[in-house]
């Protein structure tokens, strides 16, 4: 089974205060370890909320909403990792994506790279530039209502459409958050709950993505991650949804 697990933003990653070296070199060494054991599939951090964009689609009107900006509904729905020549770029992409699956709100974030954080130096060249496009739910695919097929359709066809450029790096949607987990900020020990969630206000701080034999082991995995972090709230999806 595949799960996501996610952190959510917190007021220095806001800030865009860089991570402390712990934290860099406690995630280093988790997801090495796990690749090793190939627990550990792909993931990756967004930029603070300053450097992102929120592209929404109430009936015939769209609109593009650019960063500084508070949570707001952060519920999950779907996501794809994609290469583009800049945040314009992504968020025409995302655009393509809202005018197949109807009313819905995509949030596009550039994803932190290596040299962000100072662990590499920046490759010389015209460097690619990753987006995590972050489709939100409704209550409608909470139910796991047809909407859902909608939003395959969506996703397929923002793959297809990147192909050329073989820009499409992962894709997928989430089961609905009744099958997955949540640990609250700010526990010494964490306490998890079983979905489904309210709509979370919390942004999206970075994400990872697992492969593991049941939902108890994702969590077992997600304590490791979020007693890095210390002080974030932390959810486990189910994906394949």
């Amino acid at each position: 089974m595949r799960f996501m697990v996610m952190h959510k933003v917190d007021a220095k990653m806001e800030a865009g205060s860089p991570p402390e070296q712990r934290i860099i070199q406690g995630m280093g060494a988790l997801v090495q370890e796990s690749l090793k054991n190939g627990v550990f599939l792909t993931g990756a951090g967004l930029h603070p909320s300053a450097k992102r964009a929120r592209v929404k689609r109430v009936g015939a009107e769209l609109t593009v909403q650019k960063g500084p900006y508070q949570g707001d509904n952060e519920l999950l729905a779907s996501f794809a990792m994609i290469c583009a020549k800049s945040l314009d770029d992504a968020v025409s992409h995302a655009r393509r994506f809202v005018e197949v699956s109807g009313d819905t709100e995509i949030e596009v974030g550039r994803v932190v790279e290596p040299w962000d954080l100072g662990i590499m130096p920046k490759p010389s060249g015209d460097v690619p530039q990753r987006f995590l496009l972050l489709s939100k739910a409704d209550a409608d695919f909470e139910k796991g209502s047809i909407r859902k097929e909608a939003r395959k359709a969506a996703l397929a066809q923002l793959a297809e459409s990147l192909a050329p450029d073989g820009a499409v790096l992962a894709a997928d949607m989430l089961a609905p958050s009744s099958k997955g987990a949540r640990a609250s900020a700010g526990q010494s020990k964490r306490v998890w709950f079983d979905g489904p969630f309210a709509e979370s206000k919390e942004l999206i701080a970075g994400f990872s993505i697992l492969e593991v034999p049941t939902k108890q082991d994702a969590i077992a995995w997600a304590d490791r991650y979020a007693a890095i972090l210390t002080d974030n709230q932390v959810d486990v999806r189910e994906l394949g949804g």
